[in-house]
């Protein structure tokens, strides 16, 4: 009794230390006029536990300091506000709306705010809605030069509707029509909207905190955590996937998916230094430091419909080449190419499928673009044939930064740059000079000129002509610089010292990259700095494919939204360790919402050394990802598959002989992207919205709606804790149904296994696996059919000459297979038959699961005996059918 009281007293004592310390900090630090108790105040928006009374005040907020390392704000929201009014009534046109605004009388910190501003609405289809809000007079503001596409469907019978609101200050509300849900709603910030010259901040609530998206940052949850204030800044910087700290692309896009399993996205289209801060309560406050505000709201409702109508919007990607698909080996340190040549054969010795070999800068003579090293790598042009002679393509890589320290006429890369003015310019119209790999200075092609485009184009192809590439990996496009800004430093101006700065990594805009008033055609590099990549990229696929005349692959660090018409992109350097296995599904399932659906961590990692458990879980889990490669950095030991000898090595050809095997399924659900904008890796919720268990899933995922993966993701483990949504799911390798569906069953998994499940009501198709994809397009074709509650499955498969025609699509050139299974009947029939390589392949395998017993079989009619079924599982396998691919069948199985 004594002690408690003895700790009660203390509890009085501090309780009155605590009233008094405010008091006390007030007078010695001053509070501003707007005094808020404790338990009111709601916090600065671009604020934190670090920010000063200065930075308080940039943000337009009330300071006022209290008790010192709690969660109590010392940097809040006024009470008076800085909003905007409305002004009249809104105006209607049948095409969308527009709203006036006038800066409220509250008190600004900025002097040069908007005083007027105009919200223009278009109701752009009935699940596309833009909002902009623009100075209304004043000069034009930066605005992205993206292409948006014109969508398929009108907008007659709109799923949203916008409401309106002055209370006492202006905000506005999205809202779904048919279930009166609130999508977007701007009055929990209508005290802090801010439209100042650098430096713009809106803040509104959302209807769940179901919401995935916003980046590029490493994050450790698909699902954001609303509970900690967490700041996640956009500024394309060249630096390691690590935390918060905002890395190489910028994509300011988001998903919800609502309380009752509808979903909604909304891409915010600026490129400016900006940060989205996920507050508690469920509401993002955003903040940018120029450009325009231009909201653009897909009101799916499915998850998967707000990825169709977002790609409809920015683009969608084009098809990969057939052996953009296989297994790719990389690293950079080769440094020889007996080192190269060690490596593929190491993956040929043990029979490793293996489609593509890359090179890095280390194949360069000096790190210089559109060279190899002829003594280190001599023999290079021929070598890339002979491993064309097996099948295996080859990418090499390029960066942006060019040397300028070659003799002249030595290297035409620079004298043509020099002749066509092809550079980023300094303010004063020098070109902006920088050091990267090369070990002279460098210029930086400006991708935003014409000229740039054609010479870089005119490039690409001249290179085809040294060595035959088949792709090409663009990286250090963020872009990346060595020095800070520029050799002769940064001037001080309001581009390059802006009066806010995101939490952006090295805390200046030229942290590593350019200055911020360098000169493109597009505009400052203040307003264009995170496009550098998107700018490279279409050049980039258009020089490539004239190149080699075929279909290409570009692969791209640096990204924008929608560049994914144009690149894939891998995650950049990650690190050999355990965590970023998981990190990579995060990092995957966000690019696919992102609309660049090839994409893949390297696998093993690239920093720091790998050990053989971990890249055997790693080859495994990598075997899955649609962007599949091996590589590492300089000074590493090697890590391809073979070097670790026969476990890592026997492990990674059989899960990557699965993937083979899955390849037709893969293409297909590329094609299915390619035409409507589908995901090719997604979420579990994206099936199952309602499930609320689904809604938090990230270490497991999805290839379309037909296989689950549940990789081994933590060192140690031979068991997987797998989730099973409410479904039928069935053991790929034996076709054993899941019998407790709904609920997270511990799945076995051995060191050399993959657990992988085969979902109810669907049909995969399948092609007998080989070393290469060359190899394997000569093979026949399978069906795995798993049937759900009622029966029946659907499938389709897309197939076409692989690349050698650049869109197949377009010109007719591909191949259409639907599959049904319904009323015990298996249905195949062609939709299109323009690829007259199918006429010569066959259908010569199914597994059939879930399946009731039956008596006989027939095939188009008559009886069928070549099957087995699997006592154990129930799996049907049905033997050397020999269908012809380009005619219709029917299988039946008869009770």
């Amino acid at each position: 009794m004594a002690h408690r009281l003895r700790m009660t007293a203390l509890a009085y004592l501090l309780v009155a230390v605590a009233l008094i310390v405010p008091a006390a900090l007030g007078q010695g630090h001053g509070c501003d006029d707007d005094y808020q108790e404790d338990g009111d105040r709601t916090g600065c928006p671009g604020s934190s536990h670090d920010t000063v009374e200065e930075s308080c005040h940039l943000l337009n907020c009330t300071w006022c300091p209290t008790v010192p390392d709690t969660p109590i704000p010392w940097c809040y929201v006024s009470k008076v506000g800085v909003g905007y009014v409305m002004v009249g009534e809104p105006i209607n046109s049948p095409g969308g709306v527009r709203v006036e605004l006038q800066r409220s009388a509250g008190r600004t910190r900025w002097d040069n705010e908007a005083e007027n501003l105009v919200l223009e609405a278009e109701f752009q289809s009935n699940g596309r809605l833009r909002v902009k809000i623009t100075p209304a007079t004043g000069p034009p503001r930066f605005e992205v030069p993206i292409e948006i596409l014109p969508p398929a469907e009108g907008n007659q019978d709109p799923l949203y509707e916008l409401q309106f609101e002055n209370s006492p200050l202006f905000s506005f509300k999205v809202i779904r029509k048919a279930t009166g849900t609130v999508l977007f709603d701007t009055t929990v910030g209508q005290k802090n909207f801010v439209y100042a010259d650098q430096y713009l901040s809106l803040t509104w609530s959302l209807p769940s905190e179901n919401v995935y998206g916003i980046g590029e940052n490493e994050q450790t949850s698909f699902k954001h955590d609303f509970s900690a204030n967490k700041r996640y800044p956009l500024w394309a910087r060249d630096h390691t996937p690590e935390g918060t700290v905002n890395i190489y692309g910028v994509q300011p896009y988001y998903t919800v998916l609502e309380t009752d399993g509808n979903a909604h996205s909304v891409a915010l289209v600026n490129a400016n230094a900006q940060e989205f801060t996920m507050r508690p309560g469920g509401s993002i406050n955003y903040i940018t430091i120029g450009g325009v505000l231009d909201f653009y709201f897909f009101l799916g409702p499915s998850p998967e419909n707000t990825v169709q109508q977002y790609t409809e919007a920015v683009g969608r990607a084009p098809m990969p080449p057939y052996w953009g698909l296989g297994f790719q080996l990389c690293r950079y340190g080769y440094d020889s190419i007996a080192n190269m040549r060690a490596a593929v054969d190491r993956t040929e010795q043990y029979d490793i499928p293996h489609d593509v070999q890359y090179g890095d800068i280390d194949i360069m003579l000096r790190r210089l673009d559109f060279t190899y090293d002829p003594v280190r790598f001599n023999g290079l042009p021929e070598y890339i044939r002979e491993l064309k002679a097996k099948g295996i393509k080859f990418v090499t890589i390029l960066d942006p930064a060019i040397s300028i320290g070659e003799p002249p006429g030595s290297y035409e890369t620079f004298d043509l740059g020099q002749t066509m003015d092809v550079w980023v310019k300094r303010a004063d119209g020098t070109p902006t000079q920088g050091k990267v790999w090369p070990d002279p200075p460098v210029y930086f092609p400006d991708y935003s000129s014409e000229s740039t485009k054609e010479w870089w184009i005119y490039l690409i192809k001249e290179f085809h002509n040294l060595l035959e590439y088949d792709g090409l990996w663009i990286d250090m496009n963020e872009p990346a610089n060595f020095i800070d800004g520029d050799v002769n430093g940064c001037p001080g101006n309001s581009l390059n010292s802006p009066p806010y700065v995101p939490p952006i990594f090295g805390g200046t805009l030229w942290s590593f990259t350019l200055c911020a008033d360098s000169v493109q055609a597009a505009g400052v590099h203040y307003d264009v700095h995170s496009l550098y990549g998107w700018f490279q990229s279409e050049p980039t696929l258009i020089g490539t494919q004239e190149g080699t005349g075929k279909r290409a692959l570009v692969l791209s660090r640096s990204t924008f939204l929608g560049s994914g018409r144009w690149a894939a992109h891998w995650l950049g350097d990650n690190f050999s360790r355990w965590s970023n296995l998981h990190f990579s599904i995060i990092g995957m399932l966000q690019y696919n919402h992102f609309g660049v659906p090839l994409s893949g961590s390297d696998i093993c990692g690239f920093n720091d050394n790998t050990t053989p458990e971990m890249c055997q879980r790693w080859g495994q889990l990598g075997a899955f990802y649609p962007f599949s490669r091996n590589h590492n950095a300089i000074f590493n030991q090697d890590q391809d598959p073979g070097y670790f000898g026969p476990a890592v090595a026997n492990s990674t050809r059989t899960a990557l002989r699965i993937r083979y095997n899955l390849l037709p399924y893969l293409y297909t659900l590329f094609h299915l992207h390619h035409t409507r904008g589908d995901t090719v890796v997604r979420a579990l919720w994206h099936l199952f919205p309602t499930d609320q268990v689904a809604s938090g899933i990230d270490k497991q995922f999805l290839w379309g709606t037909g296989l689950l993966i549940s990789a081994v993701l933590d060192e140690g483990q031979t068991s997987v804790q797998a989730y099973f949504p409410d479904s039928r799911w069935f053991n790929y390798y034996d076709g054993m149904e899941v019998q407790t569906p709904g609920q997270t069953v511990q799945l076995q998994a051995p060191l050399d296994y993959i657990p992988l499940h085969v979902h109810g009501g669907n049909i995969l198709p399948t092609q007998d696996p080989e070393r290469t994809t060359l190899l394997a397009r000569n093979n026949p074709f399978g069906l795995i059919i798993a049937l759900d509650e009622n029966q029946s499955a659907q499938g389709t498969l897309f197939y076409d000459d692989g690349g050698d025609t650049i869109d197949s699509h377009t010109v007719g050139n591909y191949y259409l297979a639907e599959y049904e299974f319904s009323n015990g009947t298996l249905t195949g029939t062609v939709a299109q038959n323009g690829y007259a390589e199918m006429a010569t392949k066959r259908l010569d395998t199914l597994r059939l699961m879930g399946h009731t017993p039956f008596r006989l079989m027939y095939v188009n009619g008559n009886p069928w005996f070549d099957y087995t079924v699997n006592g154990a599982t129930g799996e049907v396998t049905v033997l050397h059918l020999q269908l012809p691919m380009n005619l219709a069948f029917t299988v039946r199985c008869e009770p």
